[in-house]
């Protein structure tokens, strides 16, 4: 089965995969459960209480699935997680409303400092969540397209209007492309996703898209929608629109092929999507423990999707109440086991961690106080 029909299928997986995941948990020994939640964090504490999160809905398929597994193994625990969107998430973090928060992008700027002043002690970024970010579009009869990152960064920065324009005709070789206007359509809301993106069209493109990566999106004009779920909506229900949104919420719409250096193009899939995990760097600057990434938006070749999010959990050093940290620890754990990243994956497509970043995290959450 190919990725996209797995993106498809998820509606329908979703419960049969959360269910399968499950009864394998509750058909294993006791040792095995244990171990799920043990995985990253090394805690096989049984615990109690309410675990509330806040952030991106980019984790939302997944988070449902890490829900109800990490319950078979934690049942006393409550957890609840609230898909506001990134930039929301966070901010209910640094104000201590949430525990922890879900974001497409790790802490920044004054968000660094507010993180700290409201845990007491650093904040850090560890990642739980990679899945390709596609580049969606409505035409009739046309299901895929061929787009260097100059001519992305012109279509949504509305230098490019038409979909027969002679740019896009270029890298589209016997594809039949319309006189019909194009409608751009970006997040209305802070989100990590729009920070990815906007990071890839500066780093790719960077003489057509000259503002900074950022959560909120810098031109004027398009269309706008809130979350991924209404980006995906206004896509559909536009004719001629094209949209950025997780890859596992893609459907049935129109998805981009990007270029690479060697004028090749690259689609997403898991492959591609974990090359360009694995290739990332550690964000310099940072706290030991703090797993913050830099993803390569320019791959050489057609092996690495460069626009890709990964998605973090972001979690405090040092918890005022140790009850906290013990639970925070434990499903965090859970996120980054083998198990966790497998009920990701069936749920929402996304590509596994790779061995390397989850004994980063194991260190990091043992560091945790």
């Amino acid at each position: 089965m190919t990725l996209r029909d797995r993106f498809t299928r998820t509606g329908a997986l979703l419960g049969a995969g959360v269910l399968m995941a499950s009864l394998a948990a509750c058909g294993n020994s006791s040792s095995d459960s244990d171990n799920a939640s043990a995985d990253a964090s090394g805690s096989t504490e049984e615990l109690s209480g309410t675990l509330a999160g806040a952030g991106a809905t980019s984790q939302q398929s997944a988070m449902d699935a890490w829900k109800s597994g990490f319950a078979q193994s934690q049942p006393g625990v409550t957890l609840s997680y609230d898909g506001v969107g990134s930039g929301a998430g966070v901010t209910q973090f640094t104000s201590g409303q949430v525990v922890w928060a879900g974001s497409d992008a790790a802490l920044e700027g004054d968000q660094i400092a507010a993180a700290s002043s409201r845990c007491g002690a650093a904040a850090w970024d560890l990642p739980v969540y990679i899945s390709p970010i596609a580049i969606v579009f409505n035409l009739d009869g046309v299901t895929s397209l061929s787009l260097d990152a100059d001519t992305v960064a012109k279509i949504f920065h509305g230098d490019i209007t038409t979909w027969n324009d002679p740019a896009i005709a270029a890298t589209n070789s016997g594809v039949t492309l319309p006189d019909e206007t194009i409608t751009p359509v970006h997040r209305s809301d802070e989100s990590g996703t729009t920070e990815n993106f906007t990071d890839y069209l500066h780093e790719a493109a960077p003489s057509v898209w000259t503002d900074e990566a950022g959560k909120s999106w810098p031109v004027e004009g398009g269309e706008s929608a809130a979350k991924t779920s209404g980006v995906v909506q206004a896509v559909q229900a536009g004719k001629g629109s094209i949209g950025y949104v997780d890859a596992s919420q893609a459907g049935q719409l129109g998805t981009v092929a990007l270029g690479a250096k060697d004028g090749s193009f690259v689609s997403f899939s898991d492959a591609t999507a974990a090359k360009a995990a694995e290739t990332a760097t550690r964000v310099e600057g940072r706290d030991a423990n703090d797993i913050a990434l830099k993803v390569n938006r320019i791959p050489d070749t057609n092996d690495s999707y460069p626009l890709i999010l990964i998605s973090y959990s972001i979690v405090c050093s040092t918890y005022s109440d140790a009850n906290d940290a013990a639970m925070v620890k434990a499903f965090v754990g859970y996120q980054a086991s083998s198990q966790g990243q497998e009920i990701a994956a069936q749920a929402a497509g996304s590509s596994p961690l790779s061995d390397t970043l989850r004994s980063e995290i194991t260190t990091s959450l043992d560091a945790i106080k």
